[in-house]
């Protein structure tokens, strides 16, 4: 078993951990994790976030049981991840109320993105 056969799971599982995290993540720092004030519960557009990045979460951990069979999936995640973090930046850098973010879910999303993209290019050639 080769190095990044152990990692793609675990990124999987630990990035999986977090997507359904999000919701306990806002309440503890609002600023880098939530788009609105209050409480995350009255927001209809947040706990559509939560649950759509739950729901994610939940089959990232089931796919590292094999990642090879779920590679649509984690190409989702990788390309999803870029795009709702582009957004979320120009959103931030736009309203600076929402500079946080630049230091909180913008960069978390890049790095999930980055590191599955990496561990998904080595996977390949092993998968082929």
């Amino acid at each position: 078993m080769t190095a990044n056969t152990k990692l793609l799971p675990l990124a999987l599982r630990a990035f999986g951990a977090v997507f359904c995290l999000i919701y306990v993540m806002a309440i503890v720092w609002p600023s880098g994790w939530a788009w609105h004030e209050g409480n995350p519960a009255t927001n209809d557009y947040f706990l559509m976030i939560v649950g759509f990045y739950f729901t994610l979460g939940v089959f990232l951990i089931r796919a590292a049981s094999n990642p090879a069979a779920n590679a649509s999936l984690i190409w989702f995640t990788v390309w999803s991840s870029v795009v709702h973090a582009a957004v979320m930046a120009y959103e931030s850098m736009r309203n600076p109320m929402h500079g946080g973010h630049l230091i909180g879910d913008v960069p978390a999303l890049l790095i999930a993105a980055l590191v599955l993209a990496v561990l998904m290019k080595r996977e390949a050639p092993a998968s082929a």
